[in-house]
């Protein structure tokens, strides 16, 4: 190990597993997830959103005054303030359960039995490697059960799970395990295109590259269905 290198040292499934500096930044530049699941400690909600953003609000202004950044500034002495409020109430508001949207289903009366495809669902994220901006669209379809939800709930799903420190494969993975879980089918697919701004405008700062990733279950692992699917995604329309 290098003079004055960190090592973080956590258990997985009982093992202790060591990690350096070098080795968690090389994980944070690959974009390497360790779970489907948000990682959040077990006292996350124990404060109140208020007491969060005066915490954050102290943080971030000795950051800023760390960067030599003059906060006696007119436009600069609110942000830390802003900041904080932006944490909390707007881009990672998807961290706390309770804004999660209500999905009402109703009775598929009319007997549509063919997949339904909402495309172009536009969302934004935050990486959770570097904090930066994922700015992307989101394609669901399903194929009903017996109920069917309300089309803008499937942007209000798409948008609180986006709103939350992300990794592309995680959201792609939990919007469509919420979709599976609210309507009662595995028949369910996701597709995500998305432009991560910690490529794009850090690291190897390549701005023209986008990432792709998919979910697909029940009907949508078989070619005929997943083609039909992927075929619609490719429609232009007049709109």
């Amino acid at each position: 190990m290098k003079p004055n290198e960190t090592l973080l040292n956590i258990r997985l499934k009982g093992e202790k597993i060591e990690f350096t500096n070098d080795m968690i930044d090389d994980m944070g530049d690959n974009h390497i997830s360790t779970s489907a699941d948000t990682p959040l400690r077990a006292d996350a909600f124990d404060k109140t959103d208020a007491e969060k953003m005066k915490i954050i609000q102290e943080h971030f202004k000795a950051i800023m005054e760390t960067m030599g950044l003059d906060l006696a500034d007119d436009s600069l002495k609110g942000t830390p303030r802003r900041v904080a409020k932006m944490f909390i109430q707007e881009i990672f508001s998807g961290l706390n359960p309770a804004n999660k949207p209500s999905v009402a289903l109703f009775e598929n009366k009319y007997k549509y039995n063919e997949m339904l495809v909402e495309r172009n669902i536009s969302f934004y994220s935050n990486c959770e490697h570097h904090f930066v901006p994922i700015i992307g669209k989101a394609h669901i379809a399903y194929i009903s059960s017996g109920k069917v939800i309300g089309l803008s709930k499937l942007n209000r799903l798409v948008e609180y799970y986006a709103k939350r420190p992300q990794v592309q494969e995680r959201l792609t993975v939990q919007i469509g395990k919420e979709l599976q879980k609210a309507l009662g089918t595995e028949d369910v697919a996701v597709v995500i295109d998305a432009k991560h701004l910690c490529v794009a405008s850090r690291g190897v700062e390549d701005d023209t590259s986008s990432t792709i990733t998919a979910f697909y279950e029940g009907k949508f692992k078989e070619e005929k269905t997943k083609n039909e699917f992927l075929k619609y995604l490719e429609l232009k329309t007049t709109f």
